[in-house]
């Protein structure tokens, strides 16, 4: 728009604003030159507005100030140069900027010489997000320090701070001529019928980490640290943050948030229904059914993405309709009705600068249809009628299915019988008990009435299970070790979809409804739409897993990787289960996960361990990986084959407080590092460490120089080793330090090695293994002859006779030996077969025998077969073909 075009609108805005505001005339007429500017097409800055008097008093000068922009932001909003968002924004600022200015004023009035520090103000509601309203009132919460916070002499912080906050509610709410600058309302602060008006930030955050109330919690989603200490505030925020965010949700939070809606409903019955007088904010298909729609999915979904904690309403449905949590199109339309409930919401407000949120009756709704630019209120009811009928079709859809009938004794056997249980009786019977409390985590009132709730969609979809029976005994088996129940039962509620992935696990992975029973909050990351992904690169992963400075305590550290681990393994079980991904692919994400949580613990063990010893100059920790963490390929069970090392002078010491020799220093490391990637903590276990393949086995020490290793490979290695050694890469040091770590390698592998009858020496070992593990079933496609053994040892024998085909990765380093012409072109598909199997029995049927004839299709699947017949040959072709490869290359191999 030009300049005439801004003159233009503005001056219809006056006009407009003169007819149908007699709150905005009377500024019009307090404010002369600031309207004559307008009326020439200049929109004033918020800058402009402020007054420069250091003279005047700070409560006049915040009158005027805000009166100011009322006008500014009102004209400009009606003229159609100021959007929703910056209409909000400029209002929220200011709000900001009065708040801290209060506090400043209030601290500075009673201790002049002190910096205003050690008081803060946590805005929550629509400052937090920055949308206040035209003419809204603020909900801050006024914590203090004790520490920090200047008292006058013989006072006690506690008084102090209470008089502080007293005088910051009299500076904003006090009237005159000039009017006010700010309703504050500090209800929103714990408690507020018996604490003070400031609390201490210790004793606020005791009760947001204990007592805190659901809906407390989704008042948090929006808070900032708005005025005052800022630095104080935020750190408050961070320190509860956890109690926000929960990775681990409770859905009773969720079913609380809705049950708050109702209640609003029913106590403003009067404005629920649209029409002449229908309430914006609170009325059926609102302004409030659109924010708790969005906060009710970021409370779902936000513990695991924080991309999903925007404060405002209208980003929230953009990054939930992003991620793909809400569809594009709800996420369009409830910000399209948003935006114009809001829009009209200031309209009504503008009027008579009143905190109401009804749209009036007769003549004065005529009048904001007019303000509006609309000809009747008739107009305006037909622009918001379709709005209002999408807003509560798409809020009413989460409370569907609500409220039905607790299935009786006679109903709940005919729904086994008809669901196909094979015995209804008995699993009658295990339902019955159930429901009597038999187990701790079923007992009470609240888990009965829960597990009422989803119980005939559990039992359908158990049902639909392959193994109804073996399903339900499992879930018997895992209810009897839970300590509560409730919450998994409140997830089934609010996610009935994941029913039909519970009874998937529960029929065939045994390893994972063992670890349900264990930590049954593992299932709650099933309900992001990524959790059936393939896994991101490590790079992602290692971010993920990273704590951020301020919150990097080292047992926060170890937990938060435990649960992003097994998050994301149980996730990979699962698609295993479901059929959503490749075996292999499962696997490279397995190796995935395992690199990033070993990369994410050593970063922080090496950091907690300098705090203490200080670091080595010109040194630095080095992690190999080898066995199928090298290969780049694991299991659901598999362990992680470690080999530590160091750079630089072995006969240096650290220089901490409590300095430690190179060699001491480093296994010392060693050990807090294994010790972080095994041992349980509350938020369970990770791997088992295996390191026995260092320098001279479990005789040598946990760590060596690079060096030495170096010197061990290439004069004293055994022809295992160098066979451990083809699947051996740096993980975890500086890129410099990984690249001659893998220097070292790719020289012992290339040659630089003893001479030895590397054939004989396998085929040796091959007989021991044989001897000492053998085959645990049918299945072990690991140990059978045949089996990715002896696949293994075939590749590992020509690659060091032959010197060529080096890449960790077993199924390249077979690529690349097809390629020279060294072996045949069906040991790539060989590979690919028992690899696949490997993963999936590790997974279905960890004892390696053959499973229920429902499981068998779940192998005959990830083989790629039509049926078991199909599995069972295609395994029995393979070992074939395998086991006549390895015989040739162990009886026809030449020295190296």
């Amino acid at each position: 728009m030009t300049t005439q075009d801004d003159a233009e609108a503005l001056n219809n805005a006056i006009a407009r604003a003169r007819r149908h505001a007699p709150f905005l005339a009377r500024l019009i007429d307090l404010e002369p030159a600031l309207v004559d500017q307008m009326a020439m097409g200049n929109l004033p800055t918020a800058d402009t507005l402020r007054i420069d008097d250091v003279a005047m008093p700070v409560a006049q000068r915040l009158r005027i100030e805000r009166r100011r922009l009322a006008l500014v932001v009102a004209l400009g909003d009606l003229a159609g140069l100021l959007d929703l968002t910056a209409v909000t924004a400029s209002l929220s600022d200011f709000a900001d900027y009065a708040l801290d200015a209060a506090i400043r004023a209030a601290i500075v009035e009673r201790t002049p010489e002190a910096v205003p520090a050690g008081f803060t103000a946590i805005a929550l509601g629509k400052q937090g997000s920055r949308e206040l309203n035209y003419s809204s009132d603020i909900d801050p919460i006024l914590l203090y320090d004790p520490a920090t916070l200047p008292c006058r002499s013989r006072e006690a912080p506690e008084e102090a701070a209470v008089r502080i906050a007293r005088r910051v509610v009299e500076l904003l709410q006090a009237r005159d001529g000039d009017g006010y600058v700010l309703r504050v309302d500090l209800r929103l602060r714990p408690s507020p019928e018996v604490t003070p008006i400031a609390l201490s930030v210790d004793a606020a955050t005791t009760y947001y980490e204990s007592m805190a109330l659901p809906w407390e919690r989704a008042a948090f989603i929006r808070a900032r640290a708005a005025a005052g200490d800022v630095e104080l505030g935020q750190r408050f925020l961070a320190s509860i943050r956890p109690f926000v965010w929960r990775r681990a949700l409770d859905f009773g939070a969720i079913r609380e948030i809705r049950g708050i809606s109702r209640r609003i409903r029913d106590h403003y019955r009067a404005g629920e229904h649209f029409g002449p007088g229908w309430d914006l904010k609170r009325g059926r298909g609102g302004i409030r059914e659109v924010e708790f729609f969005a906060q009710i999915h970021q409370l779902i979904h936000g513990g695991r993405d924080p991309e999903l904690r925007a404060p405002a309403t209208r980003d929230a449905l953009a990054a939930l309709g992003a991620a793909g949590i809400i569809s594009p199109e709800d996420a369009t339309i409830l910000s399209e009705a948003y935006t114009l409930y809001r829009t009209i919401e200031h309209r009504v407000q503008m009027i008579d600068d009143r905190q109401t949120h009804h749209l009036p009756e007769g003549a004065a709704l005529d009048g904001v249809a007019q303000l509006h630019g609309l000809e009747s209120g008739e107009d305006l009811l037909d622009l918001l009628a379709p709005h209002v009928a999408q807003v509560e079709q798409r809020y009413d859809a989460l409370d569907a299915g609500e409220g039905e009938a607790p299935v009786d004794e006679g109903r709940l056997g005919a729904l086994l019988a008809a669901q196909g249980f094979a015995d209804p009786a008995a699993a009658q019977r295990l339902v019955e008990q159930w429901r009597s409390g038999t187990y701790p985590a079923l007992r009470g009132s609240a888990a009965r009435g829960a597990l009422d709730t989803v119980l005939p969609g559990l039992i359908e979809a158990l049902g639909r299970a392959p193994d109804p029976q073996a399903a339900l005994a499992r879930l018997d088996r895992i209810f009897a070790k839970l300590p509560s129940a409730i919450n998994f039962f409140r997830l089934l509620e609010a996610q009935p979809a994941l029913a039909r992935l519970l009874g998937l696990i529960l029929s065939h992975a045994p390893p994972l409804a063992e670890t349900l029973g264990r930590r049954i909050e593992l299932f709650d990351g099933l309900i992001d739409a990524s959790a059936l992904d393939p896994v991101p690169p490590v790079d992602r992963l290692i971010a993920e897993m990273t704590v951020p400075e301020a919150d990097a305590d080292y047992q926060a550290v170890l937990d938060h990787v435990r649960r992003i681990v097994n998050e994301r393994r149980f996730a990979l079980g699962t698609q295993i289960v479901a059929g959503a991904a490749d075996p292999l692919d499962v696997a490279k994400g397995y190796a995935r996960v395992a690199e990033a949580a070993i990369v994410a613990l050593a970063d922080a063990t090496v950091v907690d361990f300098a705090r203490r010893h200080g670091k080595v100059p010109d040194s630095e920790l080095v992690v190999l990986a080898l066995g199928r963490l090298g290969g780049g390929a694991l299991t659901h069970a598999s362990d992680l084959d470690l080999i530590y090392l160091f750079t630089g002078d072995y006969a240096a010491e650290s220089d901490g407080e409590k300095p430690l020799g190179a060699v001491h220093y480093y296994n010392r490391l060693a050990q807090r590092l294994s010790a972080a990637l095994s041992v349980p903590t509350a938020s369970g276990p990770l791997y088992e460490i295996d390191t026995r393949l260092r320098p001279s086995g479990a005789q040598g020490p946990l760590v060596v120089s690079l060096d030495g290793f170096a010197r061990y490979q290439r004069e004293s290695a055994w022809t295992w080793e160098h066979m451990a050694l083809t699947r051996a890469r740096p993980v975890f040091g500086s890129p410099e330090t990984r690249q001659a770590a893998s220097n070292v390698i790719g020289e012992v592998l290339a040659g630089n090695r003893p001479a030895r009858d590397i054939a004989a020496d396998a085929l040796a070992m091959r007989a021991d293994i044989a001897q000492h593990k053998p085959p645990t079933g049918p299945l072990d496609a690991k140990l059978l002859p045949g089996g990715l053994v002896d696949l293994e040892f075939a590749v590992h024998v020509l690659q060091l006779t032959e010197r060529v085909g080096f890449d960790p990765d077993l199924e390249g380093a077979i690529t690349k030996l097809k390629a020279a012409g060294l072996c045949p072109p069906s040991v790539g598909s060989a590979y690919q077969i028992l690899m696949r199997l490997l993963v999936t029995v590790r997974l279905v049927a960890p004892d390696t025998q053959p499973p229920s004839p429902a499981t068998r299709a779940v192998i005959a699947r990830a083989l790629g077969t039509a049926d078991w017949a199909g599995a069972v040959a295609s395994f029995d072709a393979v070992r074939q073909e395998v086991a006549a490869f390895w015989t040739r290359i162990s009886t026809g191999a030449t020295r190296a």
